[in-house]
């Protein structure tokens, strides 16, 4: 397997538990009373199922951003920034533009 595709692997399964761990802290600090909404539910497991769900599609591309950001390139560590020209300031000199009207019709 390609290292670019185990390393979206790992990284999409390491952001789906972190959205487990999140949901279970919303469920088990009872945030919006949800712990309650969830238990006194027939169809709640279907609740949670798409809170994490959502949680961990979120989470797993902030995680594999975070990895693509993190890898380093060896051919980064040379001289850069550009030419080091120097920019010249703009001048500030009035300029007079003219602006045709045409004379108003008088009835």
């Amino acid at each position: 397997m390609p290292k670019l595709i185990r390393m979206y692997i790992v990284n999409v399964l390491i952001g789906f538990a972190i959205a487990a761990a999140f949901v279970a802290m919303l469920l088990y600090f009872n945030i919006a009373n949800l712990w309650h909404l969830v238990t006194h539910s027939d169809i709640g497991w279907l609740a949670v199922l798409i809170l994490w769900i959502s949680n961990g599609i979120i989470f797993a591309g902030v995680q594999f951003g975070i990895a693509v950001m993190r890898m380093k390139d060896d051919d980064d560590d040379g001289p850069g920034g550009g030419l080091r020209e120097r920019v010249t300031p703009p001048t500030r000199e009035p300029v007079l533009v003219r602006v045709p009207v045409a004379k108003p019709r008088r009835n």
